[in-house]
Parts: structure tokens; C-alpha cells; sequence
């Protein structure tokens, strides 16, 4: 997966304006205007919680050997009003798991465990989330009695990991600290569909090539998490649907014997829900039902109790013969039968098992004087009949040790991929390994002297722009969505990074060619220096305009080697535009500023932080290639507030040049041509939220605390990849 799939109109690599459509935002009425509610969300307004409350240390007051036993205990614990498959929770809780973590994708880094968003719309009621709100609300009494410190993206992970230890699987290890949110997740991009399951051919440039799928998109419906389990679009043929299954999982940076093991793992347990009650009459998901439902949805009015009647895909049927334990059971049925297409009780597609006897086929789910048909769905059948999954799962078949830790590490990186590094990670269960997909970075120096190593870059040559930008491009790579990219680990010099077109690579090269013998003079990481000569080019840009600022500078980064980074997986992290840079490496089909905002948020930043960052970077003339568009100064290179004074100045007048994103700004009484400028620029002007931060930054009374602000958001930007800064 290199990111490199892209849809029509101009083949936008990114949400398609879902993230910045105006959808039930206050601009709905003004369709073209730019939504800025994606750097609104989750601020402190939302939280419930104490304005000093630091879950990373309540997590450490977590009695997690107690958390664990409850919630283990908890899975033969049967509830009347919800009773348990074979009296055990266990199926229950690894599907809100791998629901809960499977919406990742690497496209975006966005979906995931990590912030226990399936709490929320639209998760809580997508079509494949049918009865998860029954497992949240069995473990709603462990929630309770730990409080604060157990959150409920950690209790959601942390129930599929204790289901699986007590059916017999040991587990790869488990990590503590995922913060909840308090609300829906508006900067994740679904789909463009409005209607539940709609057709793939949505989502494809061409639907016989999974690999047109649209980025970031990850599932092949609106409302699934994975593929449809009934084949492409409802029709079985199992070979396609291996090709799909094999995209999907590879949008999740899994592998193929990773997928294999995840699909094979994942229905050695458990069972699908359609045999019983009256299907017809099943209620409205969460969302849509009245308040005396309480949050659930999905009423099974024929369900009376009984465990077999429960109804949730229409898919009826367990995989194995003993669908609570951990064992080779999958692959005994699957390869040692024939099977044949059929329906469920429900109407659904799915394949039965030819001339199995009886006392091979499970018992029923709540009746054990019963035997019924195992069924695999036709993504388990594609792992028989494509022949990559064939040969894995013959692997797999052959040696049981070898599968169960081949799935026991996959299930780790499919519920914590999203973590980031290992700095985010807490609780006994920890495991020591480090792994590529964590991007390992060594820890670097904290020893050498900051002052001489500033005096040593001042002194190189370079200009304060090459050096900012050098530091700027380093960092901006960071998401918070998934908590990759940033500077520490220096990766900007190494493949592929050296080598994208938004880091100049013959900018790059030149600078790093005098930055990295200073690094290795002083003791310090390349990536301290890096960041470093950017705070000095500010510090000149800073002295040059009348501030004498100081940039704030934490050392301690380190930096990773070839062998420590998965190359093949950095490619989703590309710059395919920057509006802080005013750069696209093509024309997409989604404005400049619409994604600007989707780097911002995915940097953390706010609208304020935005809009300081991007004024201060172009008056400092580190526009990409040099570009002077927006660089609406006569005084280039001075961190000076005149990006503000200029775009705000009535003296002035805007104009579209020509087709495609180009203006200029004119002298309204001399006609002449003071600057040009991109959309990117302009908005800070046209759109009235911007505008209003853009006013305090060009206020007479206010250069001191553009520079300042400027200051600080720089540093926000240079840190966010820190984790080892908050303790």
C-alpha cells in the first residue's frame, strides 16, 4: 500500500470534502464554504472531566490484575436480558473489539480503538455494529467501579483480550491508555453514500479493481468494517471476494498471512446471529430509536430470551465445533469438507458443510440437546479457494503453535496500531519487543550543549528560510489520528522521505549536508538539529523584524535507522499538498484550503494556531520552490504580522487571474500589482471565522503576540510527536 490510489476529478488523495463539507454544520445554507468544525471538536468544552485531569497519570492508579479478573469473570456471567452464546460472552466481546479497532485505516490514520469512538455516531449504528451496544452495556458495571482511570476505549480492547485468554489463546500482550473522547468524530470521511450498504460501486473507480478504491477509504460499504461477508455486493464468488478482502486488510498496513490469521483467528470463536425471531420486525439502530430505548437499538421482538434467536447480520451459524475454545477447528471444517452455497434462516448468503455427521456439528447456542450447521461466510471461503491464503492457511494448519502467535501479534497491531509509539503504552502486559510497525526511535541525547549547537548552526551558512523549511517539513509529517510521522527519528533523511517531491530533495539534501556533521561533532540526534536550526532561523526572522524571542527547545530526540523503519508503509504519509508551504504536488478535485484544514487537524492544531502558522510562514519566505504567492510583505524573511496587515488592508483589491488557483492583490487606486496569491491564502480573508483571527493578528497593538502565538504554535508542531514529554 503506497497511498497512491486516487479518485476521479482530479484524483484528490483525500476525503472528497467529507471532512470540510458543510453536512448539518451552521454553513449549510452557503454549500461552497469552508467548515471549520474539524478543528473545533473534542476541546475542553466537550469533556466532562476535571480541567487538570491527566489520564495518563489516573491510568496509573489502575488496579489492572483487578480490571482484568472482572472483566475475564464476566464472560461466563450470563444476563437474562441479553443471555450469552453457550453461556459465554467471549464471541461477543472480540467482535466489539475488532469493530472497535477495525475501522483503522492507514490512508489517514484516522478510525481505530484509540479513542473509543464506537461509543458515538455514526459507529454506534452502522449495520455491522448491530448488538455491539448490548456487549457495551455488559461491561458497563466494570466501567462504573474503576471510574476515571479505565477508559472505555481501554475496557472496550481490553474485554476481546480477556475473551480470548479464557476460551485458551495467550494473548501477545495488552497496553493501557487510550483516552476517550466525548463526542462523534466529524474529521473522519466514511464515504460520500447516504444510504446504509450502498452499492461498492461507490466507492471504486473500477469495482473489479479493488485497489481503485477511493482513499482513504477502507471498507467496501458505507456501514461494514470489512467486506461484505456475502460476497462482492451480496454475491458470492469467493475468489473475488479474496481480492477485495486482500485490499481492505492491506488499507489496515496487514499483510497477507496477517489477514490470513486475523479471518481464520477471528472465527475460530463465536458465532453469526440470524436464525431466530422475526427478521422482518428487528427495531432501528441506536440513533433512530425513541428515549425510552435507552441507547439501544436493534429490538429482536422474537428474541424472548434465548440466546440462538438473537439476530444481527442475518448470517446464522458458528465456524467450529466447539465455539468457545481456542482451537484448530476453523481449518478441520473448512478444509476438511466440502461446502456448498445456501441461504440462512434469514435469507442471507451463505455455505454449509457437505454430508458432515451430525455429532461433528456444534451444539446450539442455548439449546445443547441440539446440533446445527456450521457455516462459513464467503470471505472464509476465499480463504480456501485463493491460493496465497490457501498456502498460508495450510501453514497455519500444520503448525497450531505457529498460528496462535502469527494471530496472537496480529490481533495486538490490529487493537493497538493506533497508539503511535511505545511511549503511549501502559500496564503489566506490555510486551518488551519492539515492532517496525510502532516506527521504533532510539533515545536520543539530552547531554550536549543547546547553546553551542545553536551557535554552530548560526554560523553554517544556511539561510534562515532553507533551515525553517528543513524543520518544517520534518515535522509535519506528524498525525494525530494514528500518532505517526513528526521529527523525532529524523526520518526526513532517509527513504522515502529524502526523496518526495513536497521535501525539495535538492533543498533537503544541501541543508542536512551541513546540519549532519554538526550533529555528530556535538553529540546531539540529527533530529534535535534539525528542529534546532529551524528555531534559529526563527530567532534571526524574529530579531530581524525589532523581537528579541526565544523558541522553546526540548532535546531528547533520537534518530531511527533504515533497519527501524517499514519503509513500504511511509508512503501513506506523503505531502500531497501544504498550505503552509501554499505547495500541491497536483490539481485535486478538493480546494487547497480544504486540505489545509485536514493537515491542520490531523497536526492538532487549532483555527487560531492555523492561522498564525500560515501567516508567519509566508512572510518568512518558505513558500515551496519558492512561490511568492501570498507572501504579502516587502519585507521577506522578517517575522513580521504584514501577511495580516496586507490581507486586510481596504487599499487593496483581489482578483482572479485566469482559470485554475490564481490572484492577484492590486493597489486600489494605482491598479498595480502589489502581490499574488492562492485560494489558500485568500480564505483567511473570505471566510468570516478566519477572518476574525486574521483581524487580531494585523491589530496595531498585536505584532508582539502574533510573534509570540507564532512562537508557540511552532513549538506545539516541533513537540507533537513527543510523547516521552509528558511523563
Amino acid at each position: 500500500m503506497d497511498g497512491s490510489n486516487v479518485s476521479p476529478g482530479g484524483g484528490c488523495p483525500v476525503m472528497h470534502g467529507g471532512n470540510t463539507g458543510t453536512n448539518d454544520s451552521v454553513t449549510k445554507w452557503w454549500p461552497d464554504a469552508l467548515n471549520l468544525d474539524i478543528l473545533h471538536q473534542h476541546g475542553a468544552r466537550t469533556s466532562p472531566m476535571d480541567p487538570d485531569y491527566d489520564h495518563r497519570e489516573a491510568v496509573k492508579s489502575l488496579d489492572f490484575e483487578g480490571v482484568k479478573a472482572d472483566v475475564k469473570a464476566l464472560m461466563t456471567e450470563s444476563q437474562d436480558w441479553w443471555p450469552a452464546d453457550w453461556g459465554h460472552y467471549g464471541g461477543l466481546m472480540i467482535r466489539l473489539a475488532w469493530h472497535s479497532a477495525g475501522t483503522y485505516r492507514m490512508g489517514d490514520g484516522r478510525g481505530g480503538a484509540g479513542s473509543g469512538n464506537i461509543r458515538f455516531a455514526p459507529l454506534n449504528s452502522w449495520p455491522d455494529n448491530a448488538s455491539l451496544d448490548k456487549a457495551r452495556r455488559l461491561l458497563w458495571p466494570v466501567k462504573k467501579k474503576y471510574g476515571n482511570a479505565l477508559s472505555w476505549a481501554d475496557l472496550i480492547i481490553l474485554a476481546g483480550n480477556m475473551a480470548y485468554e479464557s476460551m485458551g489463546l495467550k494473548t501477545f500482550g495488552f497496553s493501557f491508555g487510550r483516552e476517550d473522547i466525548w463526542g462523534p468524530e466529524k474529521d473522519v470521511f466514511w464515504g460520500s453514500e447516504t444510504e446504509w450498504l450502498a452499492k461498492s460501486e461507490n466507492r471504486y473507480g473500477d469495482l473489479d479493481d479493488p485497489g481503485t478504491m477511493y482513499n482513504p477509504l477502507a471498507a467496501v460499504h458505507m456501514g461494514l468494517i470489512y467486506v461484505n461477508p456475502e460476497g462482492v455486493n451480496g454475491v458470492p464468488d469467493p475468489a473475488r471476494t479474496a481480492l477485495h478482502v486482500r485490499e481492505t486488510f492491506a488499507r489496515m498496513a496487514m499483510d497477507d498471512e496477517e489477514t490470513a490469521a486475523l479471518t481464520c483467528g477471528g472465527h475460530t470463536v463465536g458465532k453469526a446471529h440470524g436464525g431466530g425471531g422475526a427478521h422482518d420486525q428487528i427495531g432501528g439502530e441506536p440513533e433512530s430509536e425513541g428515549v425510552h430505548a435507552q441507547g439501544f437499538g436493534w429490538a429482536n421482538p422474537g428474541h424472548d430470551g434465548v440466546a440462538a434467536n438473537a439476530f444481527t447480520s442475518g448470517i446464522e451459524g458458528a465456524w467450529t465445533k466447539h465455539p468457545t475454545q481456542w482451537d484448530m477447528g476453523y481449518f478441520d471444517y473448512l478444509f476438511g469438507y466440502e461446502w456448498e452455497l445456501t441461504k440462512s434462516p434469514a435469507g442471507a448468503n451463505q455455505w454449509q458443510p457437505v454430508d458432515m455427521p451430525e455429532d461433528e456439528k456444534p451444539v446450539d447456542a442455548s439449546d445443547p440437546s441440539k446440533r446445527k450447521n456450521p457455516m462459513m461466510t464467503d470471505a472464509d471461503m476465499a480463504m480456501k479457494v485463493d491460493p496465497v491464503y490457501n498456502e498460508i492457511c495450510q501453514k497455519f494448519r500444520a503448525d497450531p503453535e505457529y498460528f496462535a502467535d502469527t494471530f496472537a501479534r496480529a490481533w495486538f497491531k490490529l487493537t493497538h496500531r493506533d497508539m503511535g509509539p511505545k511511549a503511549n503504552y501502559y500496564g503489566p502486559d506490555v510486551p518488551a519487543e519492539d515492532l517496525i510497525w510502532q516506527d521504533p526511535v532510539p533515545a536520543g541525547s539530552t547531554s550536549y550543549d543547546v547553546d553551542a549547537v545553536k551557535a554552530q548552526i548560526a554560523d553554517s551558512g544556511l539561510s534562515a528560510a532553507d533551515m525553517i523549511a528543513t524543520a518544517w517539513d520534518s515535522a509535519r509529517t506528524f498525525r494525530g489520528s494514528d500518532k505517526r510521522g513528526g521529527a523525532n527519528g529524523a526520518r526526513i533523511r532517509l527513504a522515502p522521505q529524502k526523496d518526495w517531491d513536497g521535501n525539495e530533495p535538492e533543498r533537503l539534501a544541501r541543508v542536512l549536508a551541513v546540519l549532519e556533521p554538526i550533529a555528530a561533532s556535538s553529540g546531539a540526534s540529527v533530529a534535535d538539529v534539525i528542529v534546532l536550526a529551524g528555531n534559529v532561523g526563527i530567532e534571526q526572522a524574529a530579531k530581524a523584524a525589532g523581537h528579541d524571542a526565544t523558541v522553546p527547545f526540548a532535546p531528547g530526540r533520537g534518530d531511527a535507522t533504515d533497519e527501524q523503519t517499514d519503509a513500504g508503509s511511509f508512503g501513506v504519509l506523503e505531502p500531497l499538498a501544504d498550505g503552509f508551504r501554499n505547495w500541491e504536488k497536483d490539481d485535486y478535485d478538493i480546494s487547497p484550503e480544504a486540505m489545509m484544514l485536514d493537515r491542520a487537524q490531523l497536526l492538532g492544531l487549532t483555527a487560531a494556531e492555523m492561522t498564525v502558522l500560515l501567516g508567519g510562514m509566508r512572510v518568512l519566505g518558505v513558500n515551496h520552490g519558492g512561490s511568492k504567492h501570498g507572501v504579502f510583505t516587502d519585507r521577506e524573511g522578517q517575522l513580521t504580522n504584514d501577511f495580516f496587515v496586507n490581507l486586510t488592508d481596504m487599499a487593496n483589491t483581489w482578483s482572479p487571474v485566469e482559470a485554475g488557483n490564481h490572484y492577484e492583490v492590486k493597489g486600489r487606486k494605482t491598479g498595480e500589482v502589489r502581490f499574488t496569491a492562492t485560494s489558500a491564502d485568500l480564505v483567511f480573508g473570505s471566510n468570516s471565522i478566519l477572518r476574525a483571527y486574521a483581524e487580531v493578528y494585523a491589530q496595531d497593538d498585536n505584532a508582539g503576540k502574533f510573534v509570540r502565538d507564532f512562537i508557540a504554535a511552532w513549538n506545539k508542531v516541533m513537540n507533537a510527536d513527543r510523547f516521552d514529554l509528558v511523563a
